[in-house]
């Protein structure tokens, strides 16, 4: 999972009403707070029927997983927002021990069809939507420190992204530079997390002689600042 919100398109009749909007799209905790909110709100003109569940978002193996956690949790988990109207969802920590580095978390919105709805004929579409929360430790835990690698794999490119760091890394609007000055633009948004302590890989399309002359450079956005470094071949 990569993101801020988003949506998958799952299986809501094509002249849907107006879909969910939520605030905030990312969550930061203080090491202090028990409890923060989301506010959706259904801006059509009938009834959303919505499920909120939360995961411990980690990563292995250079992908995303996601496990489900009573560490932190939705109240209400099932819920009817009024057509025009706003509803709260507030994420209680049930656990205080503190961290020595950030923890990550995703809370997944899923719309539901209206209770006892009759079945439709026809493509229909649900939304789910993927909100990241992190819970930040008591001491300052600086900023992300990560290296970058590239390796050739069987069917592309991968872009591996370490982080040593305590405090999540976010990555946007990637380029890779090599030697003759060439770019190649490997996502103009929001690529993905990093987490603390963790790696992420994505494949990223190249030439095969990308590396020929020497080793590439990275420009990208780090939590929303800009960075540069060397990317190491493997």
């Amino acid at each position: 999972m990569t993101a801020a919100a988003f949506a998958w398109c799952l299986t809501a009749p094509l002249a849907q009403a107006a879909t969910l909007q939520i605030s905030p799209v990312m969550v930061d905790m203080p090491a202090d707070a028990n409890a923060t909110g989301i506010t959706l709100k259904n801006p059509g003109e009938k009834p959303l029927f919505v499920q909120v569940r939360v995961f411990r978002w980690d990563q292995a193996n250079g992908e995303d997983t996601l496990t489900p956690t009573q560490d932190l949790v939705a109240s209400p988990p099932l819920i009817q927002i009024a057509a025009h109207a706003d509803q709260l969802v507030r994420l209680v920590r049930t656990i205080t021990q503190p961290s020595t580095a950030e923890q990550g978390y995703r809370v997944l919105i899923d719309e539901l069809p209206e209770p006892d709805a009759a079945p439709t004929s026809g493509v229909t579409i649900r939304l789910r939507y993927s909100v990241p929360v992190f819970v930040e430790p008591p001491a300052d835990i600086g900023l992300p420190k990560l290296s970058w690698h590239l390796s050739r794999g069987p069917q592309s490119w991968l872009l591996r992204v370490g982080n040593a760091g305590k405090k999540r890394a976010q990555i946007a609007a990637v380029e890779l530079i090599d030697q003759a000055g060439n770019t190649y633009v490997v996502n103009k948004g929001l690529l993905g997390y990093a987490l603390a302590g963790r790696e992420r890989q994505w494949p990223v399309t190249l030439p095969d002689n990308a590396t020929r002359n020497g080793p590439l450079k990275v420009r990208a956005a780090i939590n929303s600042l800009p960075a540069e470094a060397t990317v190491n071949g493997e």
